[in-house]
């Protein structure tokens, strides 16, 4: 096991901080590694990371020293995840992309760019003949929602996790990439559908968690790695933002799941707590092998130098420092069980000479792991089909296809939800102004008329009353629907679970 690499970054001075005359610098450079902090109380606190990267540091050495090994082992089957945290403003977009993404020049590049261009350099030196399939995709949590930056009209992508290969996206875009600037042109897009806002501390605002997910795949599927990309949005101070109305709300999402995050750094590094929550929000379930299981993990935390911000500075290193005590395992991903069952079943397929020998012998391997029972029912389905299954074919190939249509099938049905709450809300406002209107009406004839006309009146709210009672029961019928459209979502999951449940023994072939 090993550590979280924590390193940290002070950017230089910005406008704000040169306009306000806070031109002195708030920490006391030790060494490479270590440094002293002075808070707005001027009490000094000391702090030893991996490395800190001062002003003058470039984006390169950022780059060589926490994201370069991570890479290389990436290529080799080994999972990765870079983090930039820190409070709004302190440089952690400009860390992780750059002044853009597409344009720049080579000393202002950020992690990014750098990542794919190192990516395809490792690949183009991997001895042998082995030939790799990147793939990427890109989210953003917004709101607590997550949403495709490929594909702006899926804000329903779900966090699933399958046993052996851990936690990953149901729904994203996946877009295969054949060099560094093909990647940099769909990152440009994908990061141009990105939710952004205007505070007082900041021109450009990010107001949501982004998170990058790079697949690198041998071809013969003997290897796999991921690495796992997050620019995490800010946390704030409103007195210091100026927020206010969607913008606050957008700033409270990010400082809870900033705070869910924190809590489940206190729990890994915690010898009494036997509960981690990272089901407690988005962010942190989806870095819940990046923290705590197989993943080599690496986090930069980007501070301002100037006393105006000491106090968020401190929360932030206090937060590296804690993450630093953080245990990871990363572990070599690696199908070899997997290819030698292909390689002999080939094997048998090339000695055998007739269907029904291949037939037997899949059988037999089948009873070295399953009752007698089910592998009599499998082979009376074959005979009666006629056919001869390929055992090795991937089951989770399988699971995340039947996901992908509950998903869509779930995804329909709450919109269709959405769609019959919103229409039971307007009928029930029309309903009241419709009464209301009834009443005044009513009470308005019985002064104009006099009391001799009363009856009439009367008779007019009675109608009116009725046409209420009639309003009323649409929205009943309506939320009747509702609950049906509900029933109908559980007897989906029920169903799926019930016809995905007896095809498990394929991962016997896992």
């Amino acid at each position: 096991m090993s550590n979280v690499t924590v390193s940290v970054r002070f950017r230089p001075f910005n406008s704000r901080e040169k306009r306000e005359g806070s031109d002195s610098v708030c920490f006391q450079i030790m060494d490479e590694e270590s440094f002293l902090f002075k808070d707005e109380k001027e009490e000094e606190h000391a702090f030893s990371f991996d490395r800190v990267f001062y002003q003058r540091s470039t984006q390169a050495d950022v780059y060589n020293f926490m994201a370069k090994p991570i890479v290389k082992d990436a290529v080799n089957g080994i999972n990765g995840t870079i983090i930039t945290y820190g409070q709004t403003g302190a440089g952690k977009t400009y860390s992780m992309e750059g002044p853009s993404i597409l344009g720049c020049d080579e000393q202002q590049k950020g992690i990014l760019p750098r990542v794919f261009e190192g990516l395809f350099e490792s690949i183009k030196c991997v001895d042998g003949v082995a030939k790799y399939t990147v793939k990427l995709s890109m989210v953003e949590i917004y709101m607590e929602k997550i949403r495709d930056l490929f594909d702006t009209s899926n804000d329903y992508v779900q966090v699933k996790e399958i046993k052996g290969q851990g936690i990953f996206l149901l729904g994203t875009t996946e877009i295969c990439i054949i060099n560094p600037e093909e990647a940099l042109s769909y990152l440009s897009e994908g990061i141009a559908n990105r939710a952004v806002g205007e505070t007082q501390m900041n021109m450009a605002s990010s107001r949501s968690h982004c998170i990058f997910v790079i697949s690198i795949q041998e071809t013969d599927q003997r290897v796999r790695g991921k690495l796992i990309l997050v620019d995490l949005a800010g946390n704030e101070k409103v007195e210091k933002t100026g927020a206010e109305g969607r913008v606050l709300e957008e700033a409270k999402n990010i400082n809870k799941s900033l705070s869910a995050l924190g809590n489940v750094i206190k729990a890994l590094t915690s010898d009494k707590t036997n509960h981690v929550p990272f089901r407690d929000s988005k962010l942190t379930r989806i870095l819940q092998d990046s923290l705590g299981g197989n993943s080599r993990t690496a986090l930069l935390c980007c501070c301002s130098p100037s006393f105006l911000n000491a106090s968020e500075s401190l929360s932030t290193l206090r937060f590296g420092a804690r993450t630093k005590q953080v245990r990871i395992s990363p572990r070599f991903n690696c199908n070899e069980d997997k290819v030698k069952v292909k390689q002999e079943i080939l094997k048998y397929e090339t000695n055998c000479h007739s269907s029904s020998e291949l037939s037997n012998i899949i059988l037999h391997k089948l009873k070295e792991n399953l009752n007698v029972e089910v592998v009599n029912t499998l082979k009376e389905l074959f005979t009666m089909g006629g056919i001869i299954f390929d055992p090795p074919e991937q089951f989770e190939d399988l699971a995340l296809a039947a996901d992908e249509a509950i998903n869509q099938t779930l995804l329909s049905l709450h919109q269709t939800v959405e769609v019959l709450s919103k229409a039971v809300e307007q009928l029930t406002m029309e309903n009241i102004a419709l009464k209301s209107k009834v009443y005044t009406t009513t009470y308005l004839k019985a002064n104009a008329i006099g009391s001799s006309n009363l009856h009439c009146s009367d008779s007019n709210m009675e109608r009116g009353n009725k046409f209420s009672v009639s309003i009323l029961r649409i929205g009943g019928l309506v939320s009747n629907g509702i609950y049906i459209w509900r029933m109908v979502v559980w007897k989906l999951i029920a169903l799926w679970r019930r016809c995905i449940a007896p095809t498990r023994f394929w991962l016997l072939f896992a």
